[in-house]
């Protein structure tokens, strides 16, 4: 990954912990390497040692390494920020049994700026050591890499702390982190990619501190001509630095399900990838399948979607087909693209797994049961489904054509909340049949519109109730992506991806039956696919 370098400077002057930590904190941070011995039934133990860091440059101008070798077993991270009173840090990272080095990126920096760090080490025994203050002066990426971004935050609101993770898909850097003032503090990209072909789609952060997300073309690609040669069709776990941890590819992702015993081709990586907490990749990928149609003779060929559960060796253990378990003869929108499968999360509580299901206007829960289960579907969400509507007007008031799902309560089961993007591009109103009704904003229907929904989920009673819909004024339209999900202070955060074309708007809004706007950010001249609050660029920690 081709970055600009950057310069870095070692400061070897007393160490600066900050005023809470005392002068002796301070002299401790600084001195030489000191042994002070203790004498007990095991011999001598060590209680203490100064520590002695360097900080060096990586392939990603706004990332740093701070690495030292300690000669114990320890824990290590790193405060850094704009003077030396710090302010961010990293997650804790452990020496190896023993000791040996230890060498941590640092991220979430501004371009073209000089930064202070400093590693504290937290030793087996109790004690704690500062390295001496340390700068590292930040680089920039080529211009014309990044989008337009604006951030505002409303008078009198304050907004869920943290960073925004943000999936812009029409530039060259797909994936991007902000502070809530706009600045951007981190970046990634493959200069190998092409990007006229191939699109960088719903990046996550790890429990490790890594990313992934999938890069692969136009999920609707089949459907009008061959996958170019050489196209970039692979999922990939990279770190904070931009190398790349591990992927797969499709070909790769193909000969394993073959030597597993599959009977299936897969196309495209599609949308969405999601990770369990045993390390599992659920995997959203389209195939074709030539279907004879009810009231026809000669087959159809249909485009529907597949979720392969990859184990913690890329080996597929449990593979669930659309083909299976829906009817290719409902296909309310966009046929032949038949389901457009955009969302998959997993349900910790159950172990199930709910889908969205674009072209369907609907989110299913599958029986997955932690790869036990039977594949089933046990309930549909959305118009035609098996839920009944609550607080609402049935059809309208139903998602269409949605993006992005997200639990909004600590469960996941039984009662619970559930965010989606409702984009509406054919959302029908009463009296229209919703496997084949006239959509919005065609023959005379009223325009089509957008709104952020959560919906109260009652499994036992098979109700939904709208908890939260809020459409921006004036009536706007989201026509793709996008997503939606709740911030840990309660406040509901939505992703407009597509408004017009190349814009989008991010907003935090307060959960209330008349939302107020917290904070918003405009995209001018993008798409982001999606958009949301992470507390940090550290798993566990809060910035």
């Amino acid at each position: 990954m081709p970055f600009l370098s950057r310069s870095v400077e070692g400061n070897r002057a007393s160490a600066r912990p900050g005023a809470a930590r005392g002068s002796a904190v301070a002299f401790l941070g600084a001195i030489l390497p000191v042994l002070i011995a203790g004498v007990g039934c095991g011999g001598t133990s060590y209680i203490g040692t100064a520590v002695r860091g360097t900080v060096s440059a990586t392939a990603n101008p706004l990332v740093a390494m701070y690495s030292l070798s300690l000669d114990r077993t320890a824990k290590v991270t790193v405060a850094f920020g704009k003077t030396t009173s710090y302010g961010l840090k990293t997650s804790m990272q452990e020496t190896p049994a023993g000791g040996g080095q230890v060498s941590i990126l640092v991220a979430g920096m501004q371009a073209n700026t000089t930064y202070h760090m400093q590693a504290q080490v937290q030793f087996s025994n109790g004690v704690t050591s500062f390295d001496s203050d340390r700068t590292f002066t930040t680089g920039s990426y080529p211009a014309g890499l990044l989008p337009t971004l604006t951030a505002t935050t409303a008078p009198g609101q304050t907004p869920q702390p943290g960073i925004e993770i943000i999936n812009p898909i029409e530039s060259v850097v797909q994936l991007l982190a902000t502070d809530l003032s706009g600045n951007i503090i981190w970046a990634y990209y493959d200069p190998t990619i092409n990007l006229g072909v191939s699109t960088w789609l719903a990046p996550k952060q790890l429990a490790n501190g890594d990313f992934i997300a999938i890069v692969s073309p136009s999920s609707t690609l089949p459907l009008t001509s061959p996958v170019p040669a050489g196209a970039a069709n692979l999922v990939r776990e990279f770190d904070l630095a931009g190398n790349t941890v591990r992927q797969i590819t499709m070909t790769q992702l193909n000969a394993a399900l073959e030597a597993a015993g599959y009977d299936l081709t897969l196309l495209l990586f599609s949308h969405d990838i999601t990770v369990l907490p045993n390390g599992h990749w659920i995997i959203l990928a389209n195939t074709f399948k030539n279907v004879v149609l009810t009231g026809t003779t000669a087959p159809t060929q249909v485009l529907g979607d597949v979720l392969v559960d990859l184990d913690t060796n890329m080996q597929p253990v449990w593979v669930w087909s659309e083909f299976d378990h829906l009817d290719v003869n409902r296909h309310p929108w966009n046929f032949p693209d038949w389901t457009h499968t955009n969302a998959v999360i997993y349900s910790p509580d159950d172990g199930d797994l709910l889908v969205s299901m674009r072209h369907q206007n609907w989110v299913i829960k599958v029986d997955y049961n932690n790869g036990n289960g039977t594949g089933d579907i046990l309930w549909h969400l959305g118009a035609g489904g098996d839920l009944t509507l609550v607080g609402g007007t049935s059809p309208t008031d139903w998602s269409y054509a949605q993006h992005g799902i997200a639990f909004t309560t600590p469960n996941s089961s039984g009662q619970f909340g559930l965010a989606v993007m409702d984009n509406g591009d054919d959302r029908i109103y009463p009296g229209g049949d919703p496997n084949v009704g006239v959509p919005c904003g065609v023959n005379g229907a009223p325009a089509c519109y957008s709104t952020a929904t959560v919906f109260h989920i009652d499994e036992a009673s098979k109700t939904a109730t709208l908890d939260f819909h809020q459409v921006q004024p004036p009536n706007l339209y989201n026509y793709f992506g996008g997503n939606a999900l709740s911030l840990d202070n309660g406040d509901i955060e939505y992703d407009l991806c597509g408004l017009t074309p190349e814009a989008s708007l991010a907003v935090e809004a307060t959960n209330e039956a008349n939302p107020q706007t917290v904070w918003s950010m405009s995209f001018s001249n993008n798409s982001a696919y999606r958009s949301y609050r992470a507390p940090s660029l550290y798993p566990g920690v809060q910035w």
